[in-house]
């Protein structure tokens, strides 16, 4: 691997290592209730909202009102968003774009209110700024913060002891928008503005080439769409080719940047899980699973393709021209970043539900563009997106604490919660929802003709097109393979239906569980408690992942990336 690979590896390293425990103690505070030193800041700015809307922030919800407070919240803003795209042209501000078509506007609708930010179309040639900035971003910042809310709900389920209630959604949401995302989007962006990520409401520069020709260059409020995309674990982009573009990730710098604000909230999840539960080493061991599965995917991927395409060596009929690979596999890469920086980047978004992407997965080698697509069928749980990442490592500890007691032979235990029939229902409801629908849609994607018009490739690699893309949408990720035309009626309407899938049915399952374990009442720890504070425990649990993933999506993988992989 590069020296400069290995040198951005070790600063992503030790700037997580010291910007995740302050976070996560932030975190804690913000959501613990207590005193902060930033209210006289910030808890105005929040009765404020809550006047407006109506909300009585001491009125706390059973998992049932959480569960219906975040459907309306998420039906208005789908709502909102669909009508915005649909008579955009009819706005102010420019540049001048008719309005989206109707398929394409539902999917792009329910994919930013989904936080998954599928885009099956070109950015700048799309949409208007107003489109952007009133319509994206805004849905950047809410569909973030509506996963926060459910986070937290999900620990309050388990450190609370008889409650029926686990907090209200209005604010969790408010507080996870103004205390968390704004203060860190505005530091974002001025970050990546520094190093010369666009930020102007310039629509269009029309300038005069050397050679005398005229050139329209796009411009807008990049940065701080940005900035939000990938705080949020959003992903998308403001133009099509998304974070290659030099507009939006000009150097190397800017892009350990984007990396450190992709990964530092949902990192943050466990190390304040551990803090609200009143044991550190729980949360430790949550984060340690979480970090040793990114970093095999984040190791395989950059080793991959830094040591370039096995194709296109050698050469020629005669097998005596060699391709000069030393930069490593660099096509559909940018050189100014490097493959085995782009290695990195897709290990670290398609192990979180950010869909930015700062090279083509198409062009990627059997093993990396193979190590991209399992990052998002493990579930996102490595770290996964703000908020729902831990939810979703949650629920695998508590399958792993059952499959523990049923080993032992005793009743399963977790922070003195007794893991029963009602909640393992609920556990098998959550893992079930997004195969059943991910692994239906790519099967009849690669067998109906009017779908497989979209498929740029035959054979193996052209499957690993169409589960890739169901995949994202599924585990609401949003990354693109390239290479895929999806924006048609039926892809348009199939990744659009994975989407809410993947979202609001593992959400309402999950919602449920923490209103399970609220209500029940704690067991005393004994000597035959089943230790959940050690590393024995997140073996158990990161085997749990890797099994579950393995049962479930091993024989498409097999006839995709495995089999390109194994091709002479």
């Amino acid at each position: 691997m590069p020296a400069a690979a290995v040198l951005q590896l070790l600063l992503l390293v030790v700037v997580l290592g010291a910007l995740v425990p302050v976070m996560g103690r932030y975190l804690a505070a913000v959501y613990g209730g207590g005193p902060l030193r930033t209210d006289r800041l910030f808890l105005p700015i929040e009765h404020r909202i809550y006047r407006m809307c109506g909300v009585r922030p001491d009125n706390e919800q059973t998992w049932s009102g959480y569960v219906r407070s975040l459907l309306a919240f998420s039906t208005v803003g789908f709502v909102w968003l669909y009508l915005l795209l649909r008579v955009q042209s009819a706005l102010p501000g420019g540049p001048e774009m008719s309005g989206v078509a109707a398929p394409l506007a539902f999917n792009t609708a329910i994919s930013f209110v989904t936080n998954t930010n599928w885009q099956a179309y070109g950015g700048e040639s799309t949409l208007t700024m107003v489109s952007q900035m009133v319509g994206l971003t805004v849905q950047n910042f809410v569909s973030a913060a509506a996963g926060m809310a459910v986070g937290v709900a999900i620990i309050r389920g388990i450190t609370r002891t008889r409650s029926t209630t686990i907090g209200n959604f209005w604010v969790d949401l408010v507080r996870s928008v103004v205390r968390v995302l704004v203060p860190l989007a505005i530091v974002g962006t001025a970050l990546l503005a520094a190093t010369g990520v666009v930020q102007n409401f310039d629509a269009e520069t029309v300038v005069t080439t050397v050679e005398g020709a005229t050139q329209t260059i796009p411009g807008g409020p990049v940065a701080s769409q940005l900035s939000i995309k990938q705080l949020g674990t959003n992903g998308g982009g403001y133009f099509n080719t998304n974070s290659a573009h030099p507009f939006e990730n000009p150097n190397a710098v800017s892009n350990l940047i984007e990396i450190v604000m992709i990964l530092l909230i949902p990192l943050a999840f466990p190390v304040a899980f551990g803090r609200m539960a009143g044991d550190r080493r729980q949360g430790r061991v949550l984060l340690s699973v979480m970090v040793g599965l990114l970093s095999i995917a984040v190791v395989v991927a950059s080793l991959a393709e830094a040591s370039g395409n096995r194709h296109l060596e050698p050469l020629g009929v005669d097998q005596s021209i060699s391709a000069d690979q030393g930069g490593g596999n660099l096509e559909g890469k940018e050189v100014r970043i490097g493959a085995a920086a782009s290695g990195t980047w897709a290990a670290a978004t398609t192990n979180t539900s950010n869909g930015s992407v700062n090279s083509m997965h198409d062009s990627f080698t059997a093993v990396g563009g193979g190590i991209a697509l399992l990052g998002m069928l493990l579930g996102e749980v490595s770290p996964g997106g703000v908020g729902v990442g831990f939810m979703g490592l949650f629920v695998y500890a508590l399958l792993a604490v059952f499959i523990a007691g049923l080993m032992v032979g005793r009743t399963p235990e977790y922070l003195g919660k007794k893991i029963q029939a009602a909640e393992m229902k609920l556990i098998m409801l959550y893992l079930l929802a997004v195969p059943l629908v991910v692994l239906p849609l790519a099967a009849v994607s690669v067998v109906w003709s009017s779908a497989t018009e979209s498929i740029q490739d035959p054979g193996a690699h052209g499957l690993t097109e169409v589960l890739y893309a169901f995949g994202s949408g599924g585990n609401n990720n949003g990354s693109a393979f390239a290479g895929f035309g999806a924006n048609t009626p039926w892809f348009n309407g199939a990744i659009g239906a994975a989407m809410f899938v993947g979202r609001f049915f593992l959400i309402i399952p999950a919602l449920a569980l923490a209103g399970s374990l609220a209500a029940k009442p704690t067991v005393p720890e004994t000597s035959g408690t089943f230790p959940t504070h050690g590393a024995m425990f997140g073996g158990l649990v990161a085997g749990v992942v890797l099994i579950i993933a393995g049962l479930t999506f091993f024989p498409a993988l097999a006839l995709g990336p495995i089999v390109e992989q194994l091709t002479p």
